[in-house]
């Protein structure tokens, strides 16, 4: 099984939506005849991106996962979404590869999903290959991309082929670590040729840069290289591996997926200068509460990560994990650490596409699926019983857009929560709650995009249609003052009367504190059983308070007098009487408005912190701090809920995409007096 892990490669083709990384996937598949004919994502046919919500919008939501064989390895291919809206699916799908192809439009240049993926595959300490896509058009910036890669990347690109330009168009590369010039054929494989003469200047020069940088990761080769020692073709060969799976430097490749042009060249790079799983250093993971290393290692106890699950309403969950060490067969089981359940497995599978291929075994680095596991969810760690570990894994993207959900059909109420709860499992990014003061059901996402793709696989799996709309504002209500008041409830009918009587007294408590009920009656002027009907009363009628129907909260009621009736007196009456008491005092005690106050803390280049704050203080915002580190401020700052309901949107406008932002409620507030009224009015309105 460890020779087999030598000729494995996991590759993730990361970059922004358009970058042709489906494409790029979509030919690497149809050359190793794993395709009859290519597919187009205009017209919705590649084998990656094949859910109906990927082929209405022409782009990846979720990454797809196919394998293939070059030259005796298997290479697995994650082809992952470069759209911001799915890009938590992009980052947890990275922990899986061994090496990340950070694929860039060669027109286009680098845009802003492809900097969020080099930063995260700096932070997983990831092997990282510049792969310049669409090399085959017209007026590519080849050189421009690289100068940007240092700047906007913060990476250190190295040159491993040079482009051939005819004018404009780019018609083959030199290979620098061979010395060998190559033409892009008509069927997309590469023609040797001679250097043009012209190239040759550029030539020796970035071929000493790639030599130098080579050598650079290896102490002996150094030494040798700057004795003036010529190195040798293949141990420049095993150098580049060890420079890229060290993270020496980044080296550039160039190519089109669509028209093949290199794909070969692309191909032979993967296998010969990529790591396999065995290169890679151990896992970290935590056994109990000591920090352990897990090898690669086919000998030692079977543990592996879950990263991905796919939600079937037919077939059920499909877990896709990636082995980290010992081995499995075609069925047996496991223990699932982090709940502490034993799961089984009948069958084991390999992801091609949206199908699953039987397969007999795995081994370390291997990615691997399992169907209708009954306790296990993406971030689980699975492993065998003798040696449990948890292994650590990247967060997902936090969602910052709610809407609230409501059934568009009478009768699907019911359902909307419970098939939100199996999406939220297949999605990270997704986050659900029931708001008690609104009673509404809020899903959050990552943008408007996402929350629409929501509706659509809502609608298409589990056969639930939703109208989304703007949350309710949980607003609630307080005093402000001390006051004391009479309730007093008297009614004579047929047969007994109705007859409670108490005295409260209300005043206001901290922000926070809720809802507190004293007994200070002295000498029964109420009977002992009727006072947790008193206290029971003011609870139920503090749920709607007197300005606009908001719950009411941060007072105590205390209850000091009354009167009763021997015969005529009742749980009931009292009820009653502590509700007229309570709708008494409210009006007298200076009621007021509160809103929620959320924390806010804002990631975003410092070029646009200025405009940032700004925005912020339109909000109603106030900004508690500011931090900076290298080219990147943080903003910590609070504002009112009302006003950042929309601000996704507003702030990958103001930021061009480069900002993000996580909020978390922090307190209420007093709503101010102008904003109060409006609310107020408006709630009335509602209410008539």
């Amino acid at each position: 099984m460890s020779e087999k892990a030598k000729f494995k490669r996991n590759i993730a083709l990361v970059g922004h939506s358009g970058s042709g990384k489906t494409v790029l996937a979509e030919r690497l598949l149809f050359d190793n005849g794993l395709l009859s004919r290519m597919g187009r994502v205009e017209d919705g046919n590649t084998v990656m991106d094949f859910e109906p919500e990927e082929i209405a919008r022409r782009g990846s939501v979720s990454t797809g996962l196919h394998a293939f064989s070059w030259k005796k390895h298997e290479i697995m291919l994650l082809d992952t979404p470069g759209n911001a809206n799915f890009f938590s699916d992009t980052l947890l799908c990275m922990q899986a590869a061994e090496t990340v192809i950070l694929v860039i439009d060669g027109v286009d240049g680098i845009r802003v999903k492809t900097e969020e993926a080099a930063e995260s595959a700096a932070e997983q300490k990831k092997p990282v290959v510049l792969f310049v896509n669409k090399m085959d058009k017209e007026r590519t910036i080849f050189e421009q991309i690289l100068q940007d890669a240092e700047i906007l990347l913060g990476i250190r690109p190295v040159k491993v082929q040079l482009p051939i330009m005819d004018g404009e168009f780019c018609t083959g590369f030199v290979d620098l670590l061979h010395l060998q010039a190559y033409g892009f054929g008509d069927d997309g494989k590469s023609k040797k040729m001679e250097i043009p003469p012209d190239l040759q200047g550029d030539v020796e020069n970035e071929r000493m840069a790639l030599v130098e940088a080579i050598a650079e990761a290896d102490d002996t080769l150094l030494e040798r290289y700057l004795e003036g020692e010529e190195l040798a073709g293949e141990e420049l060969a095993v150098g580049l591996q060890k420079a890229v799976t060290d993270r020496v430097f980044v080296p550039v490749l160039l190519g089109s997926g669509l028209s093949g042009a290199a794909m070969d060249f692309f191909q032979d790079f993967v296998v010969q200068s990529t790591p396999c799983p065995l290169d890679m250093p151990p896992r970290p993971a935590l056994k109990g509460d000591e920090e352990v290393a897990i090898a690669y290692d086919e000998n030692a106890p079977f543990s592996a990560f879950v990263f991905k699950t796919v939600v079937d309403p037919f077939a059920g969950l499909l877990n896709i994990c990636k082995v980290v060490s010992g081995t499995l067969g075609k069925d047996g089981g496991f223990l699932n650490v982090g709940k502490d359940e034993k799961e089984r497995y009948s069958q084991l599978y390999q992801m091609a596409g949206k199908q699953q291929k039987p397969i007999t075994e795995a081994g370390p680095g291997d990615i691997v699926a399992f169907a209708k596991l009954k306790n296990t969810a993406t971030f689980d760690s699975l492993c065998d019983e003798s040696y449990p570990v948890l292994f650590p894994q990247v967060a997902p993207l936090a969602p910052c857009m709610g809407f609230a959900a409501y059934a568009a059909k009478k009768g699907d109420e019911d359902k909307i929560y419970a098939s939100l709860a199996r999406l939220a499992e297949e999605d990270k990014a997704i986050r659900l709650e029931r708001n008690p003061t609104t009673s509404e059901i809020l899903v959050y996402g990552v943008g408007q995009v996402h929350i629409e793709t929501i509706v659509e696989k809502l609608r298409r799996k589990f056969k639930v249609d939703v109208d989304l709309k703007t949350p309710k504002i949980p607003y609630k209500e307080t005093i402000t003052r001390k006051v004391r008041v009479q309730g007093r409830h008297k009614k004579q009918t047929g047969g007994h009367g109705q007859f409670g009587d108490c005295w409260i007294r209300f005043e206001p408590l901290a922000r926070g504190e809720g809802f507190q009920f004293s007994d200070e009656i002295v000498g029964g002027s109420i009977p002992r059983q009727y006072i947790p009907a008193v206290e029971k009363g003011l609870l139920e009628a503090s749920v709607k308070g007197v300005l606009a129907g908001f719950p009411c909260v941060d007072f105590r009621a205390t209850a000091d007098d009354g009167s009763f009736h021997a015969v005529d007196s009742s749980e009931m009456a009292f009820k009653i009487a502590a509700s007229l008491a309570y709708k008494k005092g409210m009006e007298e005690a200076r009621p007021v408005l509160l809103e929620p106050i959320y924390n806010l803390y804002v990631k975003a280049p410092s070029d646009y912190m200025g405009d940032i704050m700004g925005d912020l203080n339109s909000r109603r915002g106030r900004v508690m701090g500011m931090d900076t580190e290298g080219k990147t401020g943080t903003i910590n700052a609070q504002a009112p809920l009302a006003e950042i309901q929309k601000y996704a949107p507003d702030l990958t406008s103001m930021t061009g995409g480069r900002g993000t932002f996580t909020s978390e409620f922090s307190h209420y507030e007093e709503v101010p007096a102008e904003i109060a009224q409006k609310i107020i009015d408006a709630a009335r309105k509602d209410a008539d």
